[in-house]
C-alpha cells in the first residue's frame, strides 16, 4: 500500500482524524512502554553513578558519560549537547574535577574558555561503571532477528527526530 493510500485508509470516517480511538490506544501503549524503559534506564544510571563514585548523582554521571562518548568539550557545548542548565553542568564538572575524573585546560581556540576532558582515572571509573550493564541490550535482543533490530533503530530515530519512518519493504 502506498503512503497516500495508507494515510487515507487511516482516517476515521466519523471524526476525519487519522486512526481515531485505535491510534490513541496504540500511542498510549507506546507511552506506557517508554515509561517502563525510562524507569529501567534511570535505575541503571543510578547504579552506574554509584559504581563510578559512591554518592555520585546520576546527573553527574551523565556528564561523565557524555564526555566519555563525545570527547573533550567546553562547558557551553556540554550544556547544549545535554540540553541542560549551564549552572547544573558546571556543578557536575566541578564535582568530577574534585574526584580527579576530569580536568579543565585552556581552549586553544578561545583562551577565555576551558576545555573539559576525562582523565585516565575518569576513563577507568567510567568503564567500571559501564561494565555491569554492558551486555544488557545484547541479552535483551538475543532472540530478535537482525532486520527487527534495524527496524527498531529506524523507528526510534524517526520518533526522536520527529519524522515519519521510511516504509518497510
Amino acid at each position: 500500500m502506498s503512503p497516500s493510500a495508507s494515510s487515507a485508509a487511516a482516517l476515521d470516517p466519523e471524526t476525519g482524524e487519522r486512526g481515531g480511538e485505535e491510534r490513541t490506544q496504540a500511542i498510549r501503549s507506546l507511552e506506557s512502554s517508554f515509561a517502563e524503559l525510562i524507569g529501567v534506564f534511570r535505575r541503571i544510571m543510578a547504579q552506574a553513578a554509584e559504581t563510578a563514585s559512591p554518592g555520585m548523582l546520576p546527573g553527574t554521571y551523565k556528564v561523565l558519560s557524555v564526555l566519555g562518548r563525545t570527547g573533550p568539550a567546553t562547558l557551553s557545548s556540554l550544556s547544549e549537547r545535554m540540553e541542560a542548565d549551564k549552572g547544573l553542568i558546571s556543578r557536575s564538572v566541578s564535582e568530577l574535577e574534585a574526584l580527579g575524573f576530569v580536568e579543565r585546560t585552556a581552549d586553544p581556540e578561545d583562551r577565555r574558555s576551558r576545555v573539559i576532558a576525562l582523565t585516565p582515572l575518569g576513563a577507568e571509573r567510567l568503564e567500571a561503571a559501564r561494565q555491569p550493564h554492558a551486555g544488557r541490550l545484547e541479552e535483551a535482543l538475543v532472540d530478535w532477528e537482525i532486520d527487527d533490530i534495524r527496524h527498531a533503530a529506524t523507528l526510534l530515530h524517526a520518533l526522536a527526530s520527529g519524522t515519519a519512518p521510511a516504509a518497510r519493504d
